[in-house]
Parts: C-alpha cells; sequence; structure tokens
C-alpha cells in the first residue's frame, strides 16, 4: 500500500500538469493558425448548449420555424446607432432588401458589407440586427447588411448572384450612404462567410469592385468534404451537427457537380493571389474549424496577409450569443482588424 501512495501522487502530478497547459473553462483566447487544443467547454457554452437542446438538429427543425422564431437566447436589447436606413435594391431575381447602419456623422466613411448565416435557407437582417449595430458602433464604419434568396426555393447561385449585386450596389451608391468605395469590406459568419468569401474571388475574377479587406467567421469554404478532423470530432452535440450541413447543402447545391465550383466551395479555388488581407475567425469546437484554419493557410501560401484567431471553448454561432462574453470579445477583435486594415 505504501509503494501505490507515491504512485498515485506521481500520476496526480502529472495530471496538474497536463491540465494547467491547457486552456481553462471559461477563458477566452485564440490558438496558433493551424495547432489543435484539446481543451474544455465554456460553462456560458455548456449552459448556451442546455438552452437551445430544443432547437437542434437544426435540420429537424421545420422551415418556417427557422427563418420566424429566433430562439431568446440570441435576443438582447437593442443597440442604439445613430442612422439606420432600409433600402430595396436591384436584384438579378428580385429587389434585395439592405439595411445601412451609419454610426457617426460622415460623407467618406469605409463601409463593410455583412452577409448573414443560416446555411443558405434561414436567416436575415432582422436576425442579425443586433450584431450589425454592434458592429457599426465599435469600428466607427457604415455596415450595409443584406439580405439574399434563400433555399430551396432558390438554390446555388441565386444567394451568390444577389451578394454580388449588393457588392455591386455600394460600390455604385457610395455617395448616397456617404461611404469611400476604396475602402469596401465583406463579412458574413457561417454561410455568411461563405458568401463574403466567394464575393472576394468574383470580384477578382470579373474585375469587380474593389474589396479592401475581408472577416471570415466560422466560415463554410468546402461543400466537397464533409469528412475532415473537426467533422469527425465535433459531429454532433455541439449546435452545428454534420448532419445540418448535409440538410443545408442538399437544400442549396442539389447539384452534386456544383459542390466543387469554387463559388461554392472557395478553398477549392486554384489561384487564392491578390485577393484582400483577411481576419478569419474558428471556434475550438465546431465542424467548420478545420476547413477554416485550411484556408487561412492556403491564403498566407498564396501572399495573402491574413490574422486568424481560433477561439477556445467555443461553439459555432457563438459571436450571436449575448451571454457567452468571448462574443463580445470577439466583435473587438473584429472591429480593432477592419479599423486597422481601413482606417486611413
Amino acid at each position: 500500500m505504501k509503494k501505490i501512495i507515491p504512485q498515485v501522487i506521481l500520476c496526480l502530478l502529472v495530471a496538474c500538469a497536463v491540465c494547467c497547459s491547457c486552456r481553462k473553462a471559461g477563458e477566452e483566447g485564440k490558438d496558433e493558425m493551424g495547432t489543435y487544443s484539446a481543451g474544455m467547454l465554456d460553462p456560458l457554452v455548456i449552459e448556451f448548449l442546455k438552452q437551445v437542446s430544443k432547437n437542434v438538429p437544426l435540420s429537424k427543425v421545420p422551415l418556417k420555424a427557422l427563418r420566424t422564431e429566433l430562439p431568446p437566447v440570441f435576443r438582447s436589447p437593442k443597440i442604439p446607432v445613430k442612422k439606420i436606413e432600409d433600402f430595396n435594391i436591384p436584384g438579378p431575381g428580385s429587389e434585395i432588401p439592405i439595411r445601412v447602419y451609419t454610426p457617426v456623422e460622415g460623407n467618406k466613411l469605409p463601409v463593410i458589407i455583412f452577409y448573414h448565416g443560416g446555411g443558405w435557407v434561414s436567416g436575415g437582417i432582422k436576425f442579425y440586427d443586433n450584431l450589425a449595430r454592434s458592429l457599426a458602433n465599435k469600428s466607427g464604419f457604415v455596415v450595409v447588411s443584406a439580405e439574399y434568396r434563400l433555399a430551396p426555393e432558390h438554390p446555388f447561385p441565386a444567394a451568390v448572384d444577389d451578394a454580388y449585386s449588393a457588392l455591386q450596389w455600394v460600390a455604385a451608391n457610395a455617395q448616397k450612404i456617404g461611404v469611400d468605395p476604396s475602402r469596401i469590406a465583406v463579412a458574413g459568419d457561417s454561410a455568411g462567410g461563405n458568401l463574403a468569401a466567394v464575393m472576394t474571388l468574383k470580384a477578382k475574377n470579373e474585375k469587380g469592385p474593389a474589396i479592401a479587406y475581408q472577416v471570415l467567421v466560422y466560415p463554410v469554404l468546402d461543400v466537397s468534404d464533409l469528412n475532415r478532423r473537426s467533422y469527425y470530432l465535433f459531429a454532433e452535440g455541439y449546435y452545428l451537427m454534420k448532419e445540418d450541413v448535409e440538410y443545408f447543402r442538399s437544400l442549396y447545391l442539389p447539384d452534386e457537380k456544383d459542390w466543387m465550383n469554387p463559388y461554392a466551395s472557395p478553398i477549392l479555388a486554384r489561384d487564392l493571389s491578390r485577393l484582400p488581407p483577411a481576419f478569419i475567425i474558428t471556434d475550438e469546437f465546431d465542424i467548420l474549424r478545420d476547413e477554416g484554419e485550411a484556408y487561412a493557410k492556403r491564403l498566407k501560401e498564396a501572399g495573402v496577409p491574413v490574422k486568424h484567431s481560433r477561439y477556445a471553448g467555443m461553439v459555432h454561432g457563438f459571436i450571436s450569443v449575448p451571454m457567452i462574453k468571448a462574443s463580445e470579445v470577439a466583435m473587438d477583435e473584429i472591429a480593432a482588424n477592419l479599423k486597422a486594415a481601413l482606417k486611413n
């Protein structure tokens, strides 16, 4: 018995050392690009997962509910913004609703075109209203929140076409909304991050409006491969599940041949050079984590300036959850990177 006790103590000391090398639960932070940390879920994320347990898997929620009902955990009081205007702009299929958030007086402010998430089948201006308000206030820049036609009624490439129409409209109507057409950034989360990344490719390929910066928040970047390691590690139990992505893909991209199209899977583009500098956020416990980090690596290899932050203990969607403290940290970091890139 006396021989066993020292061995037990030694094991405990080793375990303690290992734990100390990991992030503590609830500690916001970022890991280096491409690394994997076997950390713990933030306690607030655990509470979030409990509160949305009746709303997952998302693929089992009726589309009508996904499009009209925002779970209480995502709601918060309206953030005041100096000026907000709604427009309906011309689109390739129908008019496109956009909302323009202007936080300060000015006539040549930088502008951020924001594309919402929702698996290309849900989401919209109203669901992302407070996020857009926060982004405008924190950056001091105009934010244009753009809607797009949703699948399955309007499959690929309808969302891409609408997103590009919004980009073109902002560039052509810069004076009308008080922005500088030489300082346009695109941003989006999840499926919206996919569209933001696609806009940089499309604008380059078609010699369209110049995009000065891109912000991709846990983006979808490769619909052709749902078997990356993070898909295996976090296939279920972490809000966005593998079956959800399969379902959204089936609605948005019913033709498998389109899965390989770079305007659906930007990571498959042969040439990523000459794209705008990027800031990419991934989160530790997210099936989309690995493709986001692989894209950051590919951009860097192509000579594109890239900043990447992996948020420890976080799950997909965290930036839209007010109760999760890291959401505010992430918004501050997004704003700081935008200011550094576009302020002058």
